[in-house]
């Protein structure tokens, strides 16, 4: 399954990508559970460094009988690639588009996430086929950049990532996000309201 298919059909249903970073196995399989109960289909478990593939792991297993998809998050070398595909992460993000992991992904059939935070980054990552992208640090490039970067590039299909929580979501989806991803704001009940309240109906 190409990205944008991939992307599209668990997106689409519940915009909303959970992240769940420097937490042991456990806490992590916890997380995760809890953001499926939530209705939450994609999970990302970042392995920026290799301690967090335990936790990536567990995270897979866990989701096996529930048909759920978990993929791996910063993504940056093939040697990196290698490793999560092994253990059946379901897709991959990457903080930016990172040559040798686009290719990687591509030839394992596996659907990426590029991030990126400019107009010439967008552009590239159009050049190589993908339109589902992550706006990336989303707080600090702010909602009204996603509704700016719509106008000439309309046809991408943004996930909100870093610092999107309960309180900024809606204003990212209202900007014309496609999906936020949030993290601890899932294991807090409050929290949980104001998001399902934030996600069109």
């Amino acid at each position: 399954m190409d990205a944008d298919e991939f992307f599209g059909r668990h997106l689409d249903r519940v915009p909303i990508l959970g992240i769940f970073r420097n937490l042991d196995p456990d806490a992590t399989v916890a997380m995760c559970e809890r953001a499926w109960e939530f209705g939450v289909e994609l999970i990302e478990v970042p392995v920026q460094t290799s301690s967090a593939l335990p936790s990536l792991r567990a995270a897979v297993e866990a989701a096996k009988g529930r048909g759920k998809s978990v993929g791996a998050g910063t993504v940056t070398t093939a040697a990196q690639l290698t490793a999560v595909h092994e253990m059946g992460a379901a897709f991959t993000v990457a903080p930016g588009l990172h040559p040798e992991v686009v290719a990687g992904s591509r030839r394992l059939g596996l659907p990426h996430l590029p991030g990126v935070a400019t107009a010439t980054e967008i552009a590239a990552a159009l050049t190589h086929g993908f339109t589902w992208l992550k706006a990336f640090p989303a707080k600090q490039l702010g909602a009204g950049w996603i509704t700016a970067q719509l106008a000439p590039f309309p046809s991408v299909r943004f996930v909100a990532t870093g610092g999107i929580d309960a309180g900024n979501a809606a204003g990212f989806l209202a900007a014309g996000c496609r999906a936020v991803a949030v993290g601890s704001a899932l294991n807090d009940d409050e929290a949980l309201a104001r998001l399902r309240a934030s996600i069109p109906a």
